[in-house]
Parts: C-alpha cells; sequence; structure tokens
C-alpha cells in the first residue's frame, strides 16, 4: 500500500503541471466558467477555492500569494475587487463541478467548473442592438431565420388574428427580402462599372481625380 501519497500526477512534471493551472486560474478567474477533463477539475478546484478565501480579507499579503499562482495584475484585481466580495457571506464552497459527458477521440470524461452564482448571460446582452449592419448581413439575417420587419409588423398588432398576421409577416418578408437583393444588386453593378471604366480608360480615370 502507498502511503502520503496525495493529488493526481496528471501525466505531467510538477514544473508543467503548476503551468497549467495557473492557466486554468487565469481563465476561471476571467470568465467564471471553464471547461476541462474531471481529474483536472477536482484538483483545481480547492486551489481556486484557497485563491477566493485570500481575496476575501483583501490585504497586501493575501495579494501578493495570489499573485504567485496567477501572475496577470488585472485579473488578480477582479478576483479582489469584484469576485471575491459576492461571498464574504460564504465559508466556502464558491465553485461547482457539473459533469458533461465524454470527450470525442479519447473518450475521456469532460466537466464545467464555475462558480456557484455564475449566470449565462443573454444572447444579445454583448451587442448593441442599434447598430445596423451592412447590406450582406441583413440578407443573411433575413434568409436565415432572422426575424426583420416581418416580426415588428406582427408585433405591432398583438390582437391581430392569427391568419391575418401570418399574411402581414409573409408580405413584409417578401418586401424586405426584394429591397435588399435590390440594393446588393444595385451596389455590385455600381462596383462592376467602376472596375470597367478603370480597366478600359484608366487615364480618363486619373484626369477625373486630378480635377477633384
Amino acid at each position: 500500500m502507498r502511503h502520503r501519497v496525495h493529488g493526481r500526477k496528471l501525466g505531467r512534471t510538477s514544473a508543467h503541471r503548476k503551468a497549467m493551472f495557473r492557466n486554468q486560474l487565469t481563465a476561471l478567474f476571467t470568465h467564471e466558467r471553464i471547461t476541462t477533463t474531471i481529474a483536472k477539475a477536482k484538483e483545481l478546484r480547492p486551489l481556486a477555492e484557497k485563491m477566493v478565501t485570500l481575496a476575501r480579507t483583501g490585504t497586501l499579503a493575501n495579494r501578493r500569494r495570489v499573485l504567485t499562482m496567477v501572475p496577470d495584475k488585472l485579473v488578480v484585481r477582479r478576483l479582489f475587487d469584484e469576485i471575491a466580495p459576492r461571498f464574504v457571506d460564504r465559508d466556502g464552497g464558491y465553485t461547482r463541478i457539473l459533469r458533461i459527458g465524454s470527450r470525442h477521440g479519447d473518450n475521456a470524461e469532460m466537466a464545467i467548473i464555475e462558480f456557484v452564482d455564475f449566470k449565462l448571460k443573454a444572447k444579445g446582452d454583448d451587442h448593441g442592438g442599434s447598430e445596423k449592419g451592412s447590406l450582406i448581413d441583413r440578407a443573411k439575417g433575413l434568409f436565415g431565420g432572422g426575424r426583420g420587419d416581418a416580426g415588428d409588423a406582427v408585433e405591432a398588432d398583438a390582437e391581430m388574428p392569427v391568419e391575418e398576421a401570418t399574411e402581414v409577416a409573409a408580405e413584409a418578408t417578401a418586401e424586405t427580402v426584394e429591397e435588399t437583393v435590390e440594393e446588393i444588386a444595385a451596389e455590385a453593378k455600381a462596383d462592376a462599372v467602376e472596375d470597367v471604366v478603370e480597366a478600359e480608360a484608366p487615364e480618363a480615370v486619373e484626369e477625373a481625380e486630378k480635377k477633384e
């Protein structure tokens, strides 16, 4: 029987293993959720919770101790200023491990390690909805199942009967698609004309640019 055996080797040298855990800690404190294998997640969890416990006090000595494992100062600042204050009233158990099945290829058992108060962001939270995309992007949105003007037309009158709402949505979608296609065709035609003019009469183009 082998006594006093602690921790998993994970098929790595001690230096390689320490570097891997430092990278995983940095990623966990940055994104608050990472995917890895079960074995790595179980080894990473006590390290991450120890870092959070040190960050709860916020002393300079503890900040320096955390910096020995997480060398990124911005990530350490986020840990002390944003993450740790959320667990002031919690005595340990800051993270959880969720099994997600096996990995294709080597069939390794995978897991997600995340903070217990982690919440998934909504799909459009990181992007401003007021920005208008290019014609190609709008066309992709229309043909790829985007709402476009059809959704707005139906949403404008919530009490409209289902049959009428369907007809309005179909008409609005057809009109929007037709307008978008016409705009794309006009832009493509203008670009083609410019290319032909530059190819056949380069001197005339240069003179026109000089006059301008």
